[in-house]
């Protein structure tokens, strides 16, 4: 019986600390979110912009430079979107398309970043200020880093593309359209 009571106040001693232990997924996702944040890109847990998810997740975002913003688009992944949305390329539709088509400089590498995202990706969105991929951390810091230079590529092509041109000497004077 004695044994039985110094077990138990032995469990009650060790089970605080097992809860301060990371788990296996935290273990991979602050690597991650360290190499991302190297890299120059700022993570955010935000509701993203999909129907149905009504908590926070992960967006990486890589922003753009403050004198030249991006178009407004967003792409949702099929299986979280409706078939009556356009088809963009393999399994993404538009359910914001950029109000005047991309330049070849700027579909390319986003049609070749579309098809080599992992299936947790299931939103690429464009806005002035930034281009934010929206998943959920499935792969490991190594892995993420291939897609870095390829975000910085469609980034660099997407500036000054904004759906409408600022005149004036901020941006929220006058605007006028292509």
């Amino acid at each position: 019986m004695v044994w039985l009571v110094i077990l138990a106040a032995l469990l009650l001693m060790i089970s605080p600390v097992m809860w301060l232990k990371p788990s296996p997924r935290q273990r991979r996702i602050v690597p991650l979110r360290n190499a991302a944040a190297k890299a120059g890109v700022k993570v955010v847990l935000e509701k993203p912009p999909l129907h149905g998810i009504e908590t926070a997740m992960p967006g990486y975002r890589w922003s753009y430079p403050a004198v030249a913003p991006g178009p407004r688009f967003l792409l949702v992944r099929a299986s979280e979107a409706s078939d009556l949305l356009k088809p963009c390329v393999a399994d993404w539709r538009w359910r914001i398309e950029p109000l005047r088509p991309l330049p070849p400089s700027a579909r390319e590498p986003l049609e070749a970043l579309l098809t080599r995202l992992p299936q947790d990706a299931l939103v690429v969105e464009s806005s002035e200020t930034s281009i934010t991929l929206w998943w959920w951390e499935s792969q490991t810091a190594e892995r993420f880093l291939t897609y870095v230079e390829d975000f910085r590529q469609l980034r660099d092509a997407l500036a000054g593309r904004a759906d409408q041109r600022r005149v004036g000497t901020g941006f929220g004077e006058g605007a006028s359209g292509d």
